[in-house]
């Protein structure tokens, strides 16, 4: 009985800490902006996947404004250096997408107000 305990708490302990980490993964997405936008990428809407493995592999799906955005590299790369300084994040691999294509009903209402959509 003790055996099974000690398993479930390890279990309890596991998930929270998993849950630490994917709250932390949003509160770094949330430092990155697109240089020309005042909004960060996560209130924007661009993130569209976000799967972190047992072995601390992350990997994202994300878009841009527009297919020919600038900034890129850039967001990217801003992205990739923060997400890795999570402790527990092994590698960061960031796919950018445009399925589905992005519009500024993707933003959080939040962003809609920053930019006076509402």
């Amino acid at each position: 009985m003790i055996v099974n305990c000690f398993a479930y708490l390890c279990n309890i302990m596991e998930a929270e800490e998993r849950l630490n980490t994917e709250e932390k993964i949003i509160s770094m997405l949330k430092t990155v902006y697109d240089p020309e936008i005042p909004v960060d990428i996560y209130n924007l809407g661009l993130i569209y996947n976000i799967d972190l493995n047992d072995d601390g592999e992350l990997k994202i799906d994300m878009t841009l404004t527009a297919p020919n955005c600038p900034a890129a590299d850039f967001i990217v790369d801003d992205a990739r250096i923060k997400l890795e300084s999570i402790d527990g994040i092994k590698s960061v691999d960031i796919r950018i997408v445009f399925e589905p294509e992005w519009d500024k009903e993707m933003m959080s209402e939040e962003a809609k107000l920053d930019l006076g959509f509402l």
